[in-house]
């Protein structure tokens, strides 16, 4: 556990706690446009050479000492172990998960696991009874995996992306309906190491 993170283990991939040094491997992979465009429009755009740097030394690992934010690196559970994307948990209402995940392992279902992962940990370690996520609804992708993971569509209206103003979705998912949903589909939930 590193700042009261721990590390969650799933089949393919492992979240670890983010570190200073993660922001070499996240200004490689991160600033695409594809990656991006739905985004709070609070980032800027083109991406500075140092913006994982800053982002992370200024604002992520800030939060996470706090203790209003929990921060993963995604990695892959090869002999590797590489990064190919972050997730994150923050107790900011209306706005308690955010991700992104590397273009070439777009499509894979891995972003899926990571959110059962940090999502069991959101209502099974951290007890918060409702979970929040606010996309644009242009936002496909994940648009589908919010529908998968039973959440519910309770609210529309407009926000800044770094692609525009355009409508934007809160959709929403309690604890009791994440349960329910994990327990009818047969999941295995994840294992929490602490190490």
């Amino acid at each position: 556990m590193r700042n009261g993170v721990p590390i969650l283990k799933g089949d393919r991939i492992t979240l670890k706690p983010l570190v200073l040094s993660d922001s070499h491997a996240i200004q490689r992979m991160f600033p695409h446009w594809q990656i991006v465009r739905y985004l709070s429009h609070g980032m800027q755009w083109p991406y500075p050479a140092d913006g994982a740097r800053k982002l992370l030394q200024e604002v992520t690992l800030p939060l996470v000492a706090q203790g209003t934010e929990w921060a993963w690196s995604i990695r892959l559970n090869t002999r590797q172990r590489p990064l190919i994307g972050a997730i994150s948990l923050s107790d900011r209402p209306n706005d308690n998960r955010g991700f992104w995940l590397g273009l070439d392992w777009h499509g894979q279902g891995l972003m899926t696991e990571a959110c059962q992962l940090a999502t069991d940990y959101w209502f099974d370690e951290l007890g918060f009874p409702v979970m929040r996520v606010h996309k644009a609804m242009a936002n496909m992708a994940s648009r589908r995996l919010s529908e998968r993971e039973g959440m519910r569509l309770i609210q529309v209206g407009p926000k800044d992306f770094v692609s525009g103003r355009m409508p934007a979705g809160i959709w929403e998912t309690t604890a009791a309906q994440w349960r329910s949903r994990v327990t009818d589909a047969g999941f295995v939930t994840h294992a929490l190491s602490l190490l």
